[in-house]
Formats: C-alpha cells, sequence, structure tokens
C-alpha cells in the first residue's frame, strides 16, 4: 500500500460517519471533490481536513476537503445489499470449492434450472473452471462440496472482511481515520 503525501488524482474526499468511523473500508468510502463541496455547501458535512487547494467562486473560496464527517449518524446495523461485490467480499474474494482466487463467478448451490434463487442463501463464489464443471447440479449430485455454506452477512462482518483488503493508496490525511493492520506495521 502507498501513502501518497500529493493528492489523489481526482481530489476525492475520505468519507466518516459521524462517530468519524469510515462509511466503508471496501470499497473505501471516499466521493469525488464536487459531491463533496456540494455538501459541505449544504451544510450536511464538517469538513476534517483538507488538501492544499483551494477552490473558488464568485461569491466564496475554501480549501479542498481531503476528509469529511457527516453531521448525521448513519446506521451500519442495516443488512447488507446482495450485491456481487458483497458476495465476493464475504467470499474472501475466493472460490469456495477450489480456493482459486481468479476468474471469479456466482454459483447458484441450487441451480436455477432446479428451482434455486439468487439469494444470500443460495450463492457462493466459484471460479469459472468449478462453476462449468458443477454445472446445472447441486454440490451434492457434482461430489463438489462448498468449503463453507452461503448465508447472509451482517454489515459488521462485511465491513471487518473489507479491512483485509486495504486499497492501492490512501493519502496521509486519511491513515488516522482507517484502521487496517498492514498500516500498522509499516
Amino acid at each position: 500500500m502507498n501513502i501518497l503525501k500529493s493528492p489523489p488524482s481526482d481530489w476525492r474526499a475520505l468519507v466518516l460517519n459521524s462517530d468519524f468511523r469510515p462509511l466503508s473500508y471496501y470499497p473505501l468510502s471516499t466521493r469525488p471533490w464536487q459531491e463533496v463541496v456540494k455538501a459541505v455547501y449544504e451544510g450536511r458535512v464538517d469538513v476534517v481536513s483538507t488538501y492544499d487547494l483551494e477552490i473558488r467562486s464568485p461569491s466564496m473560496s475554501m480549501r479542498l476537503p481531503s476528509v469529511i464527517a457527516l453531521k448525521s449518524y448513519i446506521d451500519q446495523n442495516r443488512p447488507p445489499a446482495f450485491t456481487r461485490y458483497n458476495v465476493f467480499l464475504r467470499d474472501k474474494f475466493s472460490c469456495q470449492y477450489c480456493g482459486a482466487r481468479h476468474d471469479l463467478t456466482f454459483d447458484h448451490v441450487v441451480p436455477v434450472s432446479q428451482g434455486g434463487k439468487s439469494t444470500w442463501q443460495n450463492i457462493l463464489t466459484a471460479c469459472a473452471p468449478c462453476n462449468l464443471r458443477k454445472g446445472g447440479k447441486t454440490p451434492q449430485q457434482a461430489r463438489m462440496m462448498p468449503t463453507k455454506n452461503p448465508h447472509r452477512p451482517t454489515m459488521y462482518q462485511l465491513q471487518e472482511l473489507g479491512r483485509r483488503f486495504p486499497p492501492h493508496y490512501l493519502h496521509e490525511s486519511w491513515v488516522d481515520y482507517l484502521y487496517w493492520d498492514t498500516l500498522l506495521e509499516a
């Protein structure tokens, strides 16, 4: 991981909840500078840290925020959205049949052809070769047992898993608000 002293090329800002924790670790909760300036102007966020760049309009000027905190707390105990990204995160970006970390796909444990649905409890991450080998069979029929059963994770579980996958870069003004073990070793 690279700690940047200069801002990211798109001048993104880290977004914290009102308790000063990131809304999300994976993907890291950042927003484009244009959205951040609008949120500051509307009074929805507090500026915690800024870049050295000043932006101006005819009626105002401000230093570009690098870290903002929401004024209203967003409850993180809501059920997570069922998305490809979140399923891969739940399964730690690895095939649940062989452990491969490349060419990942969705696998219906109970195939759609046998009445299976696209739900947290019926979808696993599988590499393309395992998914093709399993085909339209159940794990028992294909004699391919997954390493774990699919389940609906909590938002806290996804956040904790997300901390295992730090981004390739962080701005130095963000580091005090992020808690990755790899940062402590650096």
